[in-house]
């Protein structure tokens, strides 16, 4: 097995999704509307339809389909399927709004060493994959190598176990 390096690329963070619509308009209302993203500029010099939105230290960058018609409709909300996933800071709000938007959601919930996390899921308009949870306490650790992290910017400074570790490693 080769070695893994820590960042080959030189990776900052993750910059955008893009993803293909069935309505350009829809999906804006959906992410403005439901998501909370914000419409920005988008080059002029595209020569297709579309719109970037930002919010959250990410974009989505939305692309009019070709053939809006053969774009498979997704019903059923399987959190097996491709995904992305925010964090939210109370999942009873979240719940709330969804049930007075009258979206479709599924329910779920992983447990990790005593720590529980809440999921929900939902589709945009075109039927990709939208998870909210409420991972800030759900601690990120590496197969190997690095000191383990929240996954919420909100709690980037250590956890206890891993201050432990890093005062054995500074001895």
């Amino acid at each position: 097995m080769k070695e893994t390096m820590g960042n080959p690329l030189h990776l900052k963070s993750l910059n955008h999704i893009s993803l293909i619509c069935r309505s350009v308009e829809q999906s804006i209302d959906f992410y403005q509307n439901v998501l909370g993203f914000v419409p920005i500029r988008r080059p002029g010099s595209f020569n297709f339809d579309g719109a970037w939105l930002f919010g959250y230290g990410i974009g989505i960058h939305l692309l009019q389909s070709e053939d809006p018609e053969s774009m498979p409709k997704k019903t059923e909300i399987n959190p097996k399927d491709n995904h992305i996933s925010f964090q939210c800071e109370s999942m009873g709000a979240v719940e709330k709004k969804l049930k007075e938007m009258e979206l479709k959601y599924k329910r779920s919930m992983v447990e990790e060493g005593g720590i529980h996390v809440d999921q929900l899921f939902f589709h945009d308009p075109d039927g990709f994959m939208i998870e909210i949870c409420d991972c800030d306490n759900l601690p990120v650790i590496p197969i190997a190598g690095e000191i383990a992290r929240s996954c919420s910017l909100v709690n980037l400074p250590l956890l206890p176990q891993q201050q432990q570790q890093l005062r054995l490693l500074q001895q």
